[in-house]
């Protein structure tokens, strides 16, 4: 029996942070061979760089990472294009990351140039209301063109309770908060992760192991943790992410298995592979993107799909199941201005 097609979305920028994007697109992925096919705009919503979805509603989010920042949510259906169902204001400059609470009644966003968490109670139907709290961090690092105050890259809910990790790119921290269920505020902000200064925290990966795997983006390295008596600790050397010149890094991503991680790296253009054990990553390989300024990438099943932001592409690889190296997959598919890559899960669509 052939497998029925399945449906990525794509955000993008729009011509309002410089883009050629026109909002948010559905592409049919083919899961036998991993092809892409039918780019579509199904929202025309400005600059949503960042998507995500409601745990057990068809729903879509995404962040309109604009000097006025704001969340859309959208109502997904099989086909034709998405339904707004609201926006709301993140009270914050540029949002560029948003998460759902595992119990599916909070949606958080990151305000990286104003340096804040905006927090939305959602109804029973996944769609978002007034922010009820707008945490500002605080803290600066050495690089005063990048780190003069905070910036927040990234939110990141705990799976199994209400704690709340926020990678904060200014003050090379991880911060680490707890979200209270009733009044929808972020209260008990720490420091759970000190990096060097001048990393640049930017994207967290939660490994099935316990660690915590951290891309810098000013520092281009890698970082693991493990929780400690006195909280996060980090676990041997820091690894650079590729050797190659002046480096970016992206977006990180681990196979299923647990065995390999996966690093975008936007300058040299390549996606570095790490083999895992538990204790170290080691850089195993170096694989060309395909395209410019790889500002995300996506493992779904056996394939990865690297968003190429200036080529305006996706492309595709099949990752070689014994050494975890992508290989050349399907062609490419145009995409103007791509900057996340989202598999829906149809199953949460009830």
């Amino acid at each position: 029996m052939t497998a029925q097609p399945q449906d990525v979305f794509v955000g993008c920028y729009t011509s309002e942070s410089g883009g050629q994007g026109e909002g948010i697109a559905r592409l049919r992925r083919d899961p036998r061979t991993g092809d892409l096919t039918g780019y579509e705009v199904v929202a025309a919503t400005r600059s949503p760089s960042f998507l995500t979805q409601h745990p057990t509603r068809p729903v879509l989010y995404a962040v309109n990472e604009l000097d006025t920042g704001s969340v859309s949510a959208f109502a997904v259906t099989a086909d034709g294009p998405l339904t707004e169902l609201a926006v709301r204001s993140t009270g914050g400059s540029h949002p560029c990351h948003l998460a759902v609470t595992p119990d599916g009644r909070y949606l958080l966003a990151a305000n990286y140039s104003s340096g804040s968490v905006s927090v939305h109670p959602l109804d029973p139907a996944g769609v978002p209301g007034e922010r009820s709290d707008l945490l500002d961090l605080e803290g600066e690092g050495p690089d005063q063109d990048r780190q003069k105050g905070p910036h927040a890259h990234m939110v990141s809910p705990d799976p199994t309770g209400p704690g709340v990790l926020i990678v904060d790119l200014g003050s090379d921290r991880v911060w680490r908060c707890r979200l209270d269920p009733i009044s929808g505020r972020l209260v008990d902000l720490t420091a759970a992760v000190v990096a060097e200064p001048g990393t640049g925290p930017r994207h967290l990966l939660r490994a099935a192991d316990g660690a915590l795997l951290l891309v810098g983006e000013l520092g281009a390295d890698l970082s693991w943790y493990r929780r400690g008596p006195d909280g996060l600790a980090r676990l041997g050397d820091t690894a650079a992410t590729t050797a190659e010149g002046t480096v970016y890094p992206s977006e990180l991503a681990m196979l299923r298995d647990g065995r390999f991680v996966y690093v975008a790296n936007r300058g040299p253009d390549l996606v570095s592979v790490f083999a895992w054990d538990g204790e170290a990553a080691t850089l195993i390989a170096e694989v060309p993107t395909g395209g410019e300024w790889p500002r995300h990438l996506a493992l779904i099943d056996d394939h990865l799909y690297v968003a190429n932001e200036r080529s305006h592409t996706v492309t595709v690889f099949r990752i070689d199941p014994d050494t975890g190296i992508p290989q050349p997959g399907g062609a490419s598919i145009d995409a103007p201005s791509p900057t996340c890559v989202l598999r829906w899960i149809p199953s949460v669509s009830g």
